[in-house]
């Protein structure tokens, strides 16, 4: 099995996830690492481990970065992290992570209070990204395939912004990505 693919994100994490997390208290790395343990500690199985660790890798991949998302423009970061990671992980991973944006737009449309729980920067996303979703999106997302499991994530990556939490570095989540690695 070729793990360069670990060694690649571990890259990103030190390096571009060192840096400012679009507006937020933590660092971008900081709140992956912070979703992967809120993850873990809700008994979520692996694949759900690793898509809320790698929920946001799409900020560093394609032509439009997290700051293009923060000027207003959307930067796709859900459907390009997924894209990337599909070589490597299976749907299982992949998918919530495709669903996460839209998890965040369904449950500002169905849960009463969930925009109040945002952040200042989740809300202003949130505009960029579609806004609340409609009637008929929020019934075509919940009987999507997914659509349990990037819920589940949303709210792990909602909780994940927390400056006063230090959790586990990327290496303690090393394993279980080279176990979900694709041959």
């Amino acid at each position: 099995m070729d793990t360069r693919i670990l060694d690649e994100i571990a890259g990103y994490f030190a390096d571009q996830g060192a840096g400012e997390y679009l507006g937020e208290a933590v660092t971008m790395a900081e709140h992956m690492l912070q979703a992967a343990a809120l993850a873990e500690a809700d008994g979520a199985g692996e694949h759900l481990v690793a898509a809320a660790l790698l929920h946001d890798i799409g900020h560093f991949h394609g032509p439009l970065t997290g700051r293009d998302l923060m000027a207003g423009e959307d930067n796709r970061h859900s459907h390009t992290g997924a894209d990337w990671l599909a070589a490597r992980f299976g749907p299982e991973v992949t998918e919530p992570i495709r669903l996460h944006v839209a998890a965040k737009r369904y449950l500002c449309a169905v849960e009463p209070g969930y925009v109040a729980r945002l952040s200042e920067a989740s809300v202003y996303t949130l505009a960029v990204q579609g806004g609340p979703m409609g009637v008929v999106e929020a019934r075509a997302f919940a009987a999507g395939a997914y659509a349990v499991d990037a819920v589940r994530l949303r709210r792990w990556d909602e909780a994940a912004k927390d400056a006063s939490v230090v959790g586990p570095g990327f290496g303690a989540f090393r394993p279980l990505l080279a176990r979900l690695l694709l041959p």
